[in-house]
């Protein structure tokens, strides 16, 4: 269905351009998360970098509809839908201001299929990857925690990153971490730490020197940042490498991957759809649905069937 167009193109022409102080504006006025302002940022500067290269100071529906087709030619569907989000609320809080018409109210931003982008891993190959780090190494003891507790408590590499020591604790008969988990302000869901990764996690701390319970988790031991923070983008890359000094070179296996494991090996061995969103932390069953249906159709037959009856 064609796109109805409802603002008034006199409207535009009367109004003042639009600048980069009102996206600061706009950034400066959004309460949410900071990951989330970091998106919206990042959306907003292409935006207007691609109506500083058009010649662009007062946009039209139609110039935000080719801005979209062009993001189409080079990034996911996930990415497009994002960019057009923040461009949407840049523009109905311009026009909430009376700083610039709604343009781009009610604009869609790029389908969605149904599903994951990145593949898992079988236990066959998580024990694999892990046999490969080299923990003769405080680094090789370090890396070898996250992946492993990435692996088993299916956790996110910001969630790996906001943790301090202080956050492994004891609840009942478990040892346990406290997470900032996805869109919370503060560390009140928690995931359990099998013993075996305990004892990784607690090798590489004593082989590391940590002290003191507000000290980060895991730390960088690099030059330049030693003792600081990791970054995600370091916990990413220490989850490609294992995963490439392991065979596995694909784009389809990042960091992410390891919490698609862990959240696909729970359905495999048996634990219920309930069980298992609890587990990955998931608001909506729906997201923990995703897994079981494709597990579902893994276990469909139907082409064996077919063969059998040619072949």
């Amino acid at each position: 269905m064609q796109e109805i167009a409802t603002i008034n193109t006199g409207s535009i022409a009367n109004s003042q351009p639009i600048t980069s102080n009102m996206m600061q504006d706009f950034i400066n006025f959004i309460d949410a998360a900071p990951n989330t302002v970091d998106t919206y940022t990042k959306a907003l500067r292409q935006f207007f970098g691609y109506l500083s290269f058009k010649g662009i100071d007062r946009p039209t529906r139609e110039d935000i509809i080719s801005f979209r087709e062009e993001l189409k030619i080079e990034h996911a569907a996930a990415t497009v839908q994002g960019y057009m989000v923040a461009v949407r609320l840049f523009f109905s809080w311009a026009s909430s201001r009376g700083l610039y018409p709604n343009v781009a109210e009610n604009l869609k931003g790029a389908k969605i299929t149904k599903g994951y982008k990145r593949d898992y891993l079988t236990s066959k190959q998580v024990k694999k990857i892990l046999s490969t780090i080299d923990t003769s190494t405080t680094q090789g003891l370090r890396d070898y925690a996250i992946c492993a507790l990435m692996i088993t408590a299916g956790l996110r590499d910001i969630e790996v990153r906001n943790l301090d020591i202080a956050d492994m604790r004891t609840l009942g008969d478990f040892t346990v971490v406290y997470l900032l988990g996805k869109g919370r302000e503060e560390k009140a869901e928690y995931v359990k730490v099998v013993e075996p990764v305990e004892d990784a996690i607690r090798a590489y701390i004593k082989a590391a020197g940590i002290t003191g319970g507000k000290s980060p988790m895991f730390i960088s031991l690099s030059n330049n940042s030693k003792g600081n923070r990791m970054t995600t983008r370091s916990i990413s890359r220490i989850c490609k490498n294992a995963l490439l000094a392991a065979g596995f070179d694909s784009n389809r296996l990042t960091a992410h991957s390891f919490r698609h494991t862990a959240i696909t090996l729970s359905l495999l061995g048996g634990k219920s759809l309930q069980e298992t969103q609890q587990f990955a932390r998931h608001s909506n069953i729906n997201t923990t649905q995703i897994y079981a249906h494709n597990l579902d159709r893994a276990k469909n037959n139907c082409e064996e069937t077919i063969a059998k009856a040619i072949f």
